[in-house]
């Protein structure tokens, strides 16, 4: 129960990549950390690539970062959907700016571009996406799992057991 006592926001959308979105759910809760379902209406239901569907608890504009400990933004094509609203990028941002763990795998990298905090900064994400990372400041590179101060990024689902290493391990030591 190394994260008892945290908390944590998992952003939902439409088409998000069930595994990258349920195996960060899952594995929070196992070291003790609560953790909030966050979509744009609190209370609607998202459904994901493989047809799973998940109920948001809150809505974009029901949480602030100074109450959670760290967010994370699944793949899928949930990202392209996310960065439709302005407050679900917004609270990218207020997590980002407040040194809380920003963690993005495989397609949520489009958010970390949309919330124009990716300027200097290494990460990695979906091969498909590393043109767009790049043209928003970003230094692409081709690893399981990459750390930038209080960013963590993955490429796919294949990287989740490191990617949940690095965020449990940023969360435990904040």
């Amino acid at each position: 129960m190394i994260l008892k006592n945290k908390k944590a926001i998992i952003l939902v959308e439409t088409l998000y990549n069930d595994l990258e979105f349920w195996y960060p759910y899952y594995r929070l809760k196992e070291e003790g950390a609560e953790v909030c379902v966050v979509g744009p209406e609190a209370g609607r239901q998202y459904t994901g690539k493989s047809g799973i569907v998940v109920k948001a608890y809150k809505g974009m504009n029901d949480v602030h970062a100074e109450e959670y400990d760290a967010i994370i933004i699944p793949g899928g094509y949930a990202p392209d959907h996310m960065r439709r609203h302005s407050a679900m990028v917004k609270l990218v941002k207020d997590f980002y700016d407040a040194g809380k763990t920003v963690a993005a795998i495989c397609h949520g990298g489009w958010m970390l571009a949309s919330a124009d905090i990716l300027q200097d900064k290494k990460v990695t994400a979906f091969f498909a996406i590393k043109d767009d990372l790049v043209h928003a400041g970003a230094d692409f590179v081709d690893d399981a799992v990459v750390i930038d101060k209080n960013l963590v990024t993955s490429r796919t689902p294949d990287d989740l057991p490191v990617f949940m290493k690095a965020i449990i391990k940023m969360m435990a030591d904040a």
